[in-house]
């Protein structure tokens, strides 16, 4: 298990998050859960409704988590947003920001949101190996980021770093959480 904080752009920080934490953990051969714990006055931050749990695109135009994957060293990698809305996206991409395209004959992510006055937890559990063609034991590189949307309409972007002047989740260079896919044998060892 991981838990990470990240980092808002020193350019774009609107009321809310004050902090944004996320975990990480393998819970099984298969699956990853990854937790977007967004703290401060939720009240002030703007949620999209709920709506079924299905593909849409632009989810980044307001609150949403984000993650990236690729495997270790890869040019190509995946991206991955999940709504609080409980909608989600999957992409591909050839190289930084080239050759994308909708990740298909993929399985929907579980996503669980949780709202109290002092946090918003958004929680998704999803099959990192089928969907980045990953094989188990095989090393990744993960990049999280969070968009926040206030109810002023002002965003943050929330990343593990951001290098550049410019809010930008695609630098390979954020892609920096190196998480090692559980292999076929450490499961079994763990059953027996």
């Amino acid at each position: 298990m991981a838990v990470v904080e990240l980092i808002a752009h020193p350019a774009t920080v609107g009321s809310v998050p004050e902090r944004v934490i996320v975990t990480t953990e393998w819970t099984d051969i298969r699956w990853l859960r990854i937790e977007y714990r967004l703290q401060g006055d939720t009240g002030q931050l703007l949620v999209p409704p709920p709506a079924p749990p299905a593909r849409a695109d632009d989810l980044w135009r307001h609150t949403c988590c984000e993650a990236f994957l690729r495997g270790l060293g890869a040019e190509a990698y995946c991206e991955f947003n999940f709504s609080p809305s409980g909608e989600w996206a999957a992409y591909q991409f050839t190289s930084r920001r080239q050759g994308m395209r909708p990740l298909d004959g993929i399985d929907p992510p579980a996503i669980r949101v949780d709202r109290d006055p002092e946090a918003l937890v958004l929680e998704v559990t999803f099959d990192p190996g089928s969907i980045a063609a990953i094989p188990p034991g095989a090393g990744l590189e993960l990049g999280l980021a969070v968009v926040a949307e206030d109810r002023d309409g002002r965003h943050s972007f929330w990343a593990l770093r951001h290098p550049s002047g410019q809010p930008d989740f695609h630098d390979p260079s954020s892609f920096e959480l190196p998480l090692l896919a559980p292999s076929r044998r450490s499961a079994e060892d763990s059953t027996t």
